[in-house]
């Protein structure tokens, strides 16, 4: 169902087509590289948050993790990651498949400034067997141009 609702709502902004639908899981960032052929960094994992006004989903690097006091910066308030029990009633996908489209009406997204660092990224499609393929323009596009810098840097 979840990757039904992902479809859809590719489906109406004209990236069904990019959907990527790979043999082997890609419920992880390591299982998604390898299951799609791209490095760990190119899969923009979908990270879910709550906050007292809602859920906040923050698209990230892969190998990539969220730095407290930048996410505290931005937000003025502690990281508090949803919780797998609540993720799929709040966001409207399951983990493993959490992803930036169809999801629930008051869900904010935002972009880590780290994505940028590559042309093309692999979000996920609303399940664990899923992929979408697009440029970093085509992203912002479909999640909107809410780019914040909350993620560490990733060294060597």
């Amino acid at each position: 169902m979840s990757l039904e609702r992902a479809r859809e709502y590719l489906r109406s902004k004209g990236f069904e087509e990019r959907i990527i639908i790979p043999e082997r899981s890609s419920a992880t960032v390591a299982e998604a590289a390898e299951a799609i052929g791209c490095e760990p960094g190119m899969i923009a994992k979908t990270l879910s948050f709550l906050q007292d006004d809602g859920p906040v989903l923050i698209l990230a690097e892969g190998m990539t993790r969220v730095d407290n006091k930048k996410y505290k910066a931005v937000f003025g308030c502690k990281a508090k990651m949803i919780s797998a029990e609540l993720v799929g009633e709040l966001v409207g996908h399951e983990i493993g498949g959490v992803c930036p489209f169809g999801v629930k009406e008051g869900v904010r997204i935002y972009l880590d400034e780290k994505l940028k660092r590559h042309e093309t990224v692999y979000p996920a499609a609303g399940s664990d067997h899923s992929a979408v393929r697009l440029s970093i323009a085509e992203l912002e596009e479909l999640c909107g141009n809410d780019w914040i810098d909350v993620c560490k840097d990733i060294e060597g």
